[in-house]
Order: C-alpha cells, then structure tokens, then sequence
C-alpha cells in the first residue's frame, strides 16, 4: 500500500471527525450519524494501516482517534444511585441467599466447634493454667474485670470504628484468600472461634458465663453473621478453583470473584451496624435483656432482609453478580 496516497486519500475523513469531536455544542441527528459512520471508517482505515504499511505517527493518531470517537460515540457509563439502589436491594441480598448452602453449615460447624472448645476449656482446669497464671484469669473474669471494661475501655466512636476496621479486615481476607484452596480462610475462622471457645470456657469456669453472653450477643450476632457470611462465601470461591460446574473455570471464577468482591462491600456495611453496636450498646447502661434485645432485632432484621429481598431476586433470576450490561458476555463453548 502506498502510504502518501492512502493518507492523501482519507485525510479530509480523518480531518472531519475530528472536528465533530470537537464540537462544543449537540450534534445534530444527521452530524451523529456522520459521526458514527466515519468512525466506522476510521477504524478500517487504522486497521489496515497496521496490517500492511504500521507507520508509527499516522497510526498513533487514528489510535487516539479511534478511542475518542468510540466514547463519542459508545458513551461512558456513570455510576449512579440506581446503581446504589439496585445492589443493595437486589445484588448483595441475592448473592448471600444463592450462597446460604455454604455460610449455615459454616456458622454451624464454627459455633459447634467454639461450644466444644468452650466446654473443653471449661472442664479442665489444666487447659486454664495452660493459657494464663490464676491471677491473670481471674483479673480477667471478676466483676469490672478485663472482658467487662474491655468495651468501655475507649471513646464509644473511636471503639465502633476500630471495631468496624480490624471485622472489615477479616471479612475482606476471608473473601479474597478463598481463591488459594480455602486453607486461610478455615485458619481465620478457627482463630475467631478459639477466641470465642477461650472466653465462654474462662468465663463458664468462674461462675459468670451470663454476663459474657450478655456481652457478646448485643454486637455479636451480627458480628459472627458476617464472618460466617464472609467465611461460606471464601470457601465457595475456593471451591470453585476446583470444580467450576458446567461454566469454564475461567468464566466461574470471574463471576464468583465479582459476586466475592460485591459481598465485600455489602458485608462493609453489616459490620459498621455491628461496630456501632459493640461501641454504643454493649458498654451501654441498659439493662442486659434490652441489649440482647436490641442485638437480636438486628439479627432478625438482616435475616429476612437477605431471605426476603434476596429470595425474591434469585427467584427472579438474580444471581448477586454485575448487572448483565456492565460484565462482558460470556463465549460460547462446546459442551
């Protein structure tokens, strides 16, 4: 291809859309569709150009060309609030009810194994020595002792946002190291019931397992939902690195990892409820049956919250993944 003619040729072509690209004011209906034509036009014109005679100047500008006239063209999309709206009232809700085969038997497994622990620690009097001198535990255990000033021991809003931090972090390493085979995530989950089991034992074996179940279930119902949100769902993404299902593994992870990463930011959420319960109603004055009570409702109100809404979206065919036109479509493959 003779490269002066090809450009002597198509020059004025480039030229006007480029100046149709720069217009300040609206297109007129017949400037859009001349717009969109000589796009058209300069995309076969760069094509061949680096097909047959790649000259780095003339194909630099038909490449920027190319790309504003694309957006001109395409549009960019803006987040919006619908965008907002629609994932937490359909995505995030959706995601976590199509995924419940997997975070309730976890919640279930964790708590029976923080019971056990708790009993274990309970029962034997060595496995108490073993963590801490008499003296030190029962600092920790007595009336006005550690795991009571524990949630009074800072500012109520500096608590709840250190709280929210350090369950956010968890949740976050939970979801995002579920893609190496699981192992992280089962050694968080075991960590936080091993804190869990420590602190039922301890407070069992000294007569005051009430009070620190009055302390826990304010925020931690909530709190443990999350986890074992965050904990299932890992564990579902690892899962998949195994066994994708009739997807590819490649098309499976992608959509299991942005319904992952959509959790996340759900979960976020969740756990800023949370934070501001153990910072404001666990330290607070009221009576222990209106604390339980009011981390109870919270409970009860996440729960129909995901098995309303949620049901109702992946019933209508709602998976909690990326509205259909901000994910590419997938490749067809041969069965």
């Amino acid at each position: 291809m003779d490269l002066d003619v090809f450009v002597t040729a198509h020059s004025a072509e480039w030229d006007r859309l480029e100046a149709l690209l720069r217009r300040k004011r609206r297109l007129t209906g017949a400037e859009a569709d001349e717009l969109v034509a000589l796009y058209q036009r300069t995309t076969t014109h760069l094509s061949l150009l680096l097909s047959t005679a790649p000259d780095p100047a003339l194909t630099g500008r038909l490449t920027s060309l190319v790309a504003r006239a694309r957006s001109a063209v395409t549009g960019a999309r803006k987040a919006s609030w619908r965008d907002a709206a629609r994932f937490f009232t359909t995505a995030f809700p959706a995601a976590v009810y199509r995924l419940r085969h997997w975070w309730i038997p976890t919640a279930v497994l964790s708590l029976t194994v923080a019971a056990l622990l708790g009993w274990w620690i309970a029962a034997h009097p060595e496995v108490q020595a073993a963590i801490g001198a008499p003296e030190d535990l029962r600092a920790m255990t007595r009336p006005g002792g550690e795991y009571e000033t524990y949630y009074s021991s800072h500012p109520a809003a500096a608590f709840a946002a250190q709280v929210w931090t350090n369950n956010a972090q968890a949740v976050a390493l939970c979801l995002v190291l579920g893609a190496f085979a699981a192992v992280p995530v089962l050694w968080i989950l075991f960590q936080n019931m091993l804190n869990l089991g420590v602190g039922i034992g301890l407070m069992s074996s000294a007569g005051r397992l009430d009070t620190f179940m009055g302390l826990i279930l304010p925020h931690g119902l909530l709190e443990l939902t999350a986890v074992f949100i965050a904990a299932g769902i890992g564990l579902r993404l690892g899962w998949t690195l195994i066994d994708p299902g009739p997807r590819t593994r490649r098309t499976a992870l992608a959509q299991e990892g942005r319904t992952a990463l959509g959790v996340a930011i759900g979960l976020a959420a969740v756990l800023f409820l949370s934070g501001a319960l153990e910072g404001f109603v666990t330290p607070s004055g009221l009576p222990t049956w209106a604390r339980v009570t009011i981390g109870a409702a919270a409970e009860l109100a996440f729960l129909l919250y995901v098995y309303v809404l949620g049901g109702r979206a992946v019933r209508a065919g709602e998976a909690g993944d990326l509205a259909t036109p901000d994910r590419e479509a997938p490749l067809p493959t041969a069965a």
